[in-house]
């Protein structure tokens, strides 16, 4: 029992000694050291070394881990603001494409001959027989009514039918109840122009259309100012198809308005002007305009 009573004294005894020995060693001057010090310091270099790589490697994968831990962050906040600024750009986007249609739209009363009030499409109603939208007013207008020209920065949409406080009901081009008196804007030959009623897609034909006039796809119709509903001058419609018979006096020409009514979304109503249903062209005694 004393044995390893002592035993264990002298465990602990050289337990601390050794160290301060090793560190009494290490701080001579490698000049004055003794033998035992060179010893002790050949002893102690690749322990240290080796102690001093472990140290430097443990504080490099550390540092390594606290870097990747605030680059994590980084790159979760960066996300987070590149998502936020995405949005923000498609906002602005919005808003910019917005403003143009506006902008084109005010152009309008350079066009139009009286004031223009800008509405607001808010619903649809198309089928079979009859295309009708709804808008509502961006301001109220006492001088809102029905037989209104309503147009877009693209061309002509319709006519306002009922009037409901800041709603109305426009009634488009490409209603077979709508007719508009146009000019084909290359050569001048006039028709009138009516909506077709297909409810798979917004389209017209043009009646009353001589077979001899000059017209051929790609022409574009505008209206011709009588009637006094619509300005003249304002795109309608593009001419798509032109059949030519061999009998009759009208030719048959089949057109797509220059509007997308699918994708519309703000018109103009114009104001002022005498409203009135647009007639078919006048014939002579020969079947030619006066």
């Amino acid at each position: 029992m004393n044995l390893k009573r002592y035993r264990d004294y002298l465990i602990g005894a050289l337990a601390l000694a050794v160290p301060f020995w090793f560190l009494r060693a290490s701080m001579k001057d490698p000049k004055q050291a003794t033998g035992a010090d060179r010893v002790l310091i050949e002893l102690a270099t690749p322990v240290q070394y080796a102690a001093a790589t472990l140290a430097r490697g443990l504080s490099g994968l550390w540092g390594d881990y606290v870097y990747l831990v605030d680059v994590k962050k980084d790159n979760a906040s960066l996300v987070a603001q590149n998502a936020r600024l995405r949005q923000r750009v498609t906002e602005l986007e919005g808003l910019e494409a917005e403003n143009r249609r506006l902008r084109r739209l005010l152009d309008l009363k350079n066009v139009a001959e009286g004031e223009v009030v800008t509405a607001v499409v808010i619903g649809k109603n198309t089928n079979e027989f009859f295309r009708v939208i709804r808008v509502t007013l961006d301001r109220p207008s006492p001088a809102i009514g029905p037989n209104l020209a309503v147009m877009h920065a693209d061309g002509i949409v319709g006519t306002t039918q009922k009037v409901s406080g800041d709603t109305v009901d426009v009634r488009l081009v490409v209603d077979p109840a709508e007719a508009v008196d146009v000019v084909v804007q290359r050569t001048g030959a006039r028709g009138i122009l009516r909506g077709t009623g297909n409810e798979r897609e917004y389209s017209c034909r043009v009646q009353y259309m001589e077979r001899v006039d000059e017209v051929a796809v790609g022409d574009k119709l505008v209206t011709s100012g009588v009637g006094l509903r619509y300005p003249k001058g304002v795109d309608v419609c593009t001419v798509s198809k032109v059949t030519k018979r061999d009998f009759g006096i009208y030719q048959e020409i089949a057109c797509t308005p220059t509007v997308d009514f699918s994708r519309l979304e703000e018109v103009a109503i114009v104001i002022g002007g005498k409203p009135e249903a647009a007639t078919p062209p006048a014939k002579t005694a020969k079947g030619r305009e006066p």
